[in-house]
């Protein structure tokens, strides 16, 4: 069954400033969708809104037809929604393999045997079987990412929140990683990303909404972002392609 991850109407206020002002998008089961915008859009702080790391002053957030507007970040995340931040959150004093098992002890619907099946399911299916007694702190930037990723599908997430998932990777593991993003659209997970680095980004996504000003401004197809306007002269600017 395909499932909607929806924010409706948000708004935001920081220190009598308001910063996300009406902000609406979706992402639905297996698609792949941006939210991107120039800094101080409002467009990271709906987003954080979406995971709940930061409470909405006004506006609903829902999962299918549940209003999860106030429930914390732990709740959402065992109701399928799972967040990767810009930052290394790999355990750097753990193995890749025992990285991925920590969560997956946290499964309390598997057995142990079904959870040393998955270990080794996703171990393979990114490609990092050959690394899985390599220590956290001694992997590149693109096998932190294939490691950090796999470790977020320990929890058959229905949803995955990508906070600049190209960041610190060279441009090799950037591909990689835009594969794997794609992969994980296949799977059908819904994959919600906001990123500082446009071009990688709006080439990923299938649909995107342009935030200014703590709006919306444009939303569409890649081909339509580009098209637009107003996203040229606030964004991307008139030489920009794909």
């Amino acid at each position: 069954m395909p499932h909607i991850l929806s924010a409706q109407n948000l708004e935001k206020s920081f220190h009598l400033k308001t910063v996300v002002k009406n902000i609406s998008f979706e992402v639905k089961s297996g698609q792949i969708v941006g939210l991107l915008g120039p800094n101080g859009a409002g467009k990271t702080t709906a987003f954080y809104m979406a995971l709940g790391l930061i409470s909405a002053d006004k506006g609903k957030i829902f999962l299918d037809d549940k209003d999860i507007t106030h429930l914390p970040i732990h709740t959402r995340a065992k109701l399928g929604i799972s967040y990767l931040p810009q930052e290394a959150s790999i355990f750097r004093k753990l193995n890749v393999a025992d990285n991925i098992m920590a969560i997956l002890e946290l499964r309390n619907d598997l057995s142990q045997k079904q959870r040393h099946e998955k270990l080794e399911t996703l171990l393979e299916e990114f490609h990092i079987s050959h690394l899985r007694r390599n220590l956290g702190i001694s992997l590149s930037g693109g096998e932190r990412r294939r490691t950090e990723i796999a470790r977020t599908l320990a929890t058959d997430p229905k949803f995955i929140l990508l906070d600049e998932p190209f960041a610190g990777i060279d441009p090799i593991s950037v591909i990689d990683i835009k594969h794997i993003i794609k992969h994980l659209c296949q799977r059908g997970i819904g994959i919600l990303i906001t990123d500082h680095n446009v071009r990688e980004t709006l080439d990923t996504c299938e649909f995107a909404y342009i935030a200014n000003e703590g709006n919306i401004i444009c939303s569409g197809g890649p081909d339509e972002i580009l098209a637009n306007k107003q996203v040229r002269d606030v964004y991307l600017g008139d030489d920009f392609s794909l």
